[in-house]
């Protein structure tokens, strides 16, 4: 335990603890709307945009953020239109950008001829975080923060029923492209810490847990950033102490805490109804 404390002077690792924590964070708080609203996919989606978007600015030898980003967020704002305005609903609409934008990543990795070791982008490399990864991602959390506390009850009436929101006067479309772009950056550096297989587990897990042990959405919303982030600096710890691959660890402390949750929603509504019966 000692030792895994001590990596922290390195600066690389105390950047992916910094970033790993921040992203875990920002991932519970989006993903809680996005899987209450079945529109969890989407970090998946973008994840796979973002996986070509790396490819074409390896191939121009260029930042990766300064391309990936721009082209995530339009793809997240181009799919909420799409979703909202066409008959390709959903799942559906995710799907076809997706295996679209990985198989435009595939050809250009191949054309180009890059040296890029993609696997990082399909797999993830907690290692390789920059100092602009750190930079934006407190950008984004705090914005994401602020996003919650001022907005919440919006947020709230937008998740649950949009069409009565939008009847009260909520700009709906408006917080709906806000959540798409900020998971947008999210998942874009997600997926360097994660890797493209893996980052959507960040937005899915989490929730998916609180769910079964709160009933409000206050409830949920904290919960889920508690484990969320707990999940992320168990993973990193036991990946460290076992020589695991860091992100596939993450995903299965997440999965772990999942079904923890569910045994315990499982106890609970026993007691109850015994409860009840007697």
């Amino acid at each position: 335990m000692t030792d895994f404390i001590n990596i922290f002077s390195y600066s690389f690792m105390l950047r992916a603890l910094i970033v790993g924590v921040l992203i875990s964070l920002c991932s519970a708080l989006l993903g809680t709307s996005l899987v209450l609203k079945r529109y969890s996919m989407i970090g998946d989606g973008l994840s796979h945009v973002g996986f070509g978007a790396l490819a074409l600015s390896s191939a121009l030898h260029l930042s990766p953020l300064s391309v990936a980003i721009p082209v995530v967020v339009i793809a997240a704002v181009f799919l909420l239109r799409l979703t909202s305005s066409s008959r390709l609903k959903g799942d559906s609409a995710i799907a076809v950008i997706s295996t679209c934008a990985l198989a435009i990543g595939v050809i250009i990795v191949s054309v180009s001829g890059t040296n890029t070791d993609l696997s990082n982008y399909m797999f993830g490399s907690i290692l390789s975080l920059t100092t602009a990864d750190t930079v934006t991602s407190v950008i984004v959390t705090v914005i994401v923060a602020i996003l919650f506390i001022f907005f919440y009850h919006r947020i709230f009436a937008v998740t649950f029923d949009e069409d009565f929101s939008v009847a009260t006067g909520v700009k709906a479309s408006f917080i709906n492209t806000v959540l798409a772009v900020l998971t947008s950056v999210t998942v874009v550096i997600g997926m360097r810490m994660m890797g493209t297989l893996l980052v959507s587990s960040l937005i899915i897990f989490p929730p998916l847990s609180a769910i079964r042990l709160c009933k409000t959405f206050k409830g949920v919303t904290i919960t889920c950033a508690i484990i969320s982030v707990t999940a992320f600096l168990l993973g990193l710890m036991l990946s460290y102490e076992l020589s695991l691959p860091t992100g596939a660890t993450i995903v299965v402390t997440n999965l772990s805490l999942m079904l923890i949750s569910f045994i315990i929603d499982k106890i609970k509504n026993h007691i109850k109804r015994k409860k009840s019966d007697s």
